[in-house]
């Protein structure tokens, strides 16, 4: 999930969503989206593809660590940077 979240989503009605809720996850997925739902102009929920949900749970779990949490607020308090390419060197990323 490179950009932000907020900056995917896209609006859909829910006579839409009950017409072809399978085509519009394929097409979310294709294009790195998610649906809000809608009523009468009133949010209802949200289509997610599964993706992303995975994704998302990754995230809010992680968030929810302590130790993570822990090392989060050390590496802000450091001063020591580190070049893209030595993240990659670090990683064994190409």
């Amino acid at each position: 999930m490179s950009p932000k979240i907020l900056t995917r989503e896209k609006f859909t009605s829910v006579q839409k969503v009950q017409a072809g809720v399978t085509k519009l996850l394929q097409e979310a997925e294709s294009n790195g989206t998610y649906y809000r739902v809608m009523r009468n102009n009133e949010p209802l929920g949200v289509l997610i593809p599964n993706d992303t949900w995975d994704d998302l749970l990754e995230n809010i779990e992680a968030m929810s660590s302590p130790n993570f949490l822990k090392s989060l607020e050390e590496a802000r308090k450091s001063k020591v940077v580190y070049t893209l390419d030595q993240i990659k060197e670090r990683h064994n990323l190409k």
